[in-house]
Formats: structure tokens, C-alpha cells, sequence
């Protein structure tokens, strides 16, 4: 997941090296937390927040093989 979470995001972005997820998972949930660049976190979540909602969607998507909630925090 969190490889399908930078690949996503990678093209967004103007400084894809500094794209970091971290994955914690508990009981019944999975929450990925993204880090971007300070100048990028606009870019990922996008006017009135569309990109980052869409994200959101294809990653729940993607998660629904699991029986665990998938959540994704943007930072």
C-alpha cells in the first residue's frame, strides 16, 4: 500500500524524494500518514481538497482486500 500511496503522489509533487509514508497499524485499523515537502502539501491536497479525497478513495479502494479500515493522513 505504501508504494500504490507514492506512486500516486510522485507526479503531484515538485520534490518526490522527500515523499515519506509510515504505516501503523492497530487491531482494527491500518493509518498511513504522508509527508511531502512544505511547499507540496497544496499540491497533494488540492482545491477544496479534491486530489487529497481522491487519493483517499483509490487507496480505501486498494485496502479492501483487508478486513481492517484504511486510513490516510496528509501532513
Amino acid at each position: 500500500m505504501k508504494s500504490l500511496i507514492e506512486t500516486i503522489v510522485e507526479p503531484l509533487v515538485d520534490h518526490p524524494e522527500q515523499i515519506v509514508v509510515t504505516e501503523k497499524e492497530e487491531e482494527n485499523k491500518i493509518v498511513y500518514h504522508l509527508q511531502v515537502h512544505e511547499n507540496d502539501v497544496g499540491k497533494v491536497i488540492g482545491k477544496n481538497g479534491r486530489i487529497a479525497k481522491s487519493i483517499r478513495t483509490v487507496v480505501y479502494a486498494a485496502g479492501m482486500k483487508s478486513n481492517k479500515k484504511i486510513y490516510l493522513d496528509i501532513m
